[in-house]
């Protein structure tokens, strides 16, 4: 791990800021924090961090509002903490650019496995790839791997990097079930199968952003996109 990454730890509670500083140094980052949400703002436009711990309940404004501005000026990853295991709380802090959530109580060990794999995902944006069409509705949607760019009809639709990897994903199996460990494995990098929920939480984000019925539910099982919709041009 490149022990020139920074990260900002946004968090009101002293005890979880100082833990989750403490074992972030311990991993070789470079760790500042700050307590409330204007403070969160300003801290980030004047240090750049490679990646922000959000806490959603903070003082002056919430992690959705600082999220919202820190994205206004700089693309920064986001990994969101909230006190309420609440869907709605997880897709409003998706769909403002978060990148990953976790629900306290959290281990710190599947902490730190989360930022290391969200930077993963950030330090290889642009890696390249061939383009991939995707057919919904009616509409064409674009994949291309080498500027992270999706749109549908023409129009431009923003995912998180997370987002964009898990709909290539899907889309490069051209229609096979992949299976949420399988998600999991591909493109968060956990092989314990901790986080399931996860994928569901940002499936949903996507189906949200896109043709509501361009990802395909298999019960028990997984996700796939519709087999007639996947292809390469």
């Amino acid at each position: 791990m490149n022990s020139s990454e920074l990260i900002l730890v946004v968090e009101d509670e002293p005890t979880i800021a100082e833990a989750v500083a403490s074992r972030l140094r311990s991993e070789g980052f470079q760790v500042e924090v700050a307590v409330d949400g204007p403070t969160a703002v300003d801290r980030c436009a004047a240090l750049a961090p490679d990646l922000v711990v959000l806490d959603l309940n903070l003082p002056g404004f919430d992690g959705i509002e600082v999220c919202r501005r820190i994205h206004m000026y700089r693309r920064v990853p986001v990994v969101m903490l909230t006190a309420r295991d609440d869907e709605t709380d997880m897709l409003v802090g998706l769909g403002v650019g978060a990148d990953d959530y976790m629900t306290k109580p959290f281990s710190p060990r599947e902490l730190v496995a989360r930022i290391k794999a969200v930077l993963r995902r950030a330090r290889s944006a642009g890696s390249g790839g061939p383009s991939l069409s995707l057919e919904a509705d009616g509409d064409t949607v674009e994949i291309d791997p080498s500027t992270r760019r999706v749109t549908e009809a023409g129009r431009d639709i923003h995912l998180t990097p997370t987002e964009f990897d898990l709909l290539r994903a899907l889309a490069e199996a051209g229609g096979a079930v992949l299976s949420r460990d399988q998600l999991l494995a591909m493109v968060w990098g956990y092989r314990d199968g901790s986080g399931v929920r996860t994928v569901d939480s940002h499936i949903r984000s996507v189906r949200a952003k896109l043709s509501a019925d361009l990802i395909r539910t298999v019960h028990g099982v997984g996700y796939a996109l519709e087999a007639s919709k996947a292809g390469r041009p």
